[in-house]
């Protein structure tokens, strides 16, 4: 066992690297460029690849090159960036290639800026490129969490041959904690599927393109198939306090760090609050909410954003409970005291504002 103090971009391409990363392409960009930094110091000496590409756009096609020989390959960007890789990564689902991203999230439409914001929960979750797809979206929550989630990526993305994201924002990649990394070896899967060289067998063809229409109707039917299977599968979240509550907060990343502050601050003065925290964004964790809609009498969405992931919240509900919403934008984290105010307007709780 070995702990380091480290930022959470450095986590992550720690986690990538004892995950058995070999092969590193990408393009620098804030608030993600540690991860950049990290590999190219560090992966040549462990035994891997690394190269810088001209674009992101270059990058996920490396990426997808890379992917399609079986080896264990990653890239990271912000927002901007990953919006150039998702006509790539439609190619890259479509064809079942296992792949590791990192989208370290800063404010946006457009150029934006470079502090933290939750807003590209939509791109992450509701396939940002074109067709019918899904990537695995998993959101970590501390820089513990960025190493953690890192290496259960690389083995997700070769369990159900899917590219695998790590969606979290520009304050876990930046801020620094201890991290402990235990002794872990890589997992190994099959990949008959890989394009190794057809000596001696049958060439694989990686390929997503026809002009059958009812051939691309099978297709699209397999991989709707494949993702109701993973929906089933797939479901993380951390609940906290809900066994009794009567009111729950939902939040992911940062956000969630601070709710949970506001959970203990309700229950101190009497209100029976909890916590949800997604994990997997994709597919999202609605079973959790099954057994609380028949009792909770109200939900608080905590965003970093306009409001995105609170339609999943509220698809989860079904309708059965009342869901409020408070959010910060720009680069503005939510505060322990506005959210608790908040909550108070919106459930009209009185007694818990100092």
């Amino acid at each position: 066992m070995e702990t380091m103090f480290m930022k959470g971009n450095e986590a992550v391409a720690e986690g990538a690297l004892q995950a058995g990363c070999r092969l590193y392409f990408g393009y620098p960009i804030t608030p993600s460029t540690e991860i950049i930094e990290y590999m190219a110091k560090h992966l040549p000496a462990r035994g891997g690849t690394f190269v810088q590409s001209e674009s992101e756009v270059a990058a996920i096609y490396m990426v997808f090159g890379a992917a399609g020989s079986g080896e264990r390959v990653m890239t990271a960007s912000s927002g901007l960036g990953i919006s150039l890789m998702q006509e790539g990564l439609s190619y890259m689902a479509a064809n079942e290639l296992p792949a590791v991203l990192v989208n370290i999230m800063r404010t946006g439409p457009g150029l934006g800026g470079l502090g933290p914001m939750q807003g590209d929960y939509f791109q992450a979750t509701k396939g940002g490129g074109h067709g019918d797809y899904s990537l695995l979206v998993l959101a970590p929550a501390s820089v513990q969490e960025m190493a953690d989630l890192t290496m259960t990526a690389f083995d997700l993305a070769d369990e159900y041959r899917n590219p695998v994201l790590i969606l979290a924002d520009a304050a876990l990649g930046q801020m620094m904690e201890p991290v402990t990394f235990g002794a872990r070896e890589p997992k190994r899967y099959d990949k008959p599927w890989a394009t190794t060289g057809a000596k001696g067998r049958k060439r694989n063809l990686v390929t997503s393109y026809n002009l059958q229409n009812e051939v691309g109707e099978q297709k699209s039917i397999y991989l709707e198939e494949k993702y109701r299977f993973i929906q089933e599968r797939l479901q993380w979240a951390e609940t906290y306090q809900t066994e009794d509550a009567e009111y729950v907060l939902v939040a992911y990343g940062t956000s969630a760090r601070i709710a949970k502050g506001v959970v203990n601050a309700l229950r101190e003065n009497g209100v029976k609050a909890g916590l949800v925290r997604p994990i997997t964004l994709w597919p999202f964790p609605s079973k959790v909410f099954t057994p609380l809609n028949e009792r909770v009498k109200g939900y608080l969405v905590v965003e970093m954003s306009a409001g995105q992931m609170i339609e999943d919240v509220r698809l989860s509900t079904e309708g059965k409970v009342p869901v409020a919403f408070y959010r910060r934008q720009g680069g503005i984290v939510p505060q322990h005291d506005e959210i608790l105010e908040e909550f108070a307007h919106a459930f009209s709780v009185g007694g818990i504002l100092a």
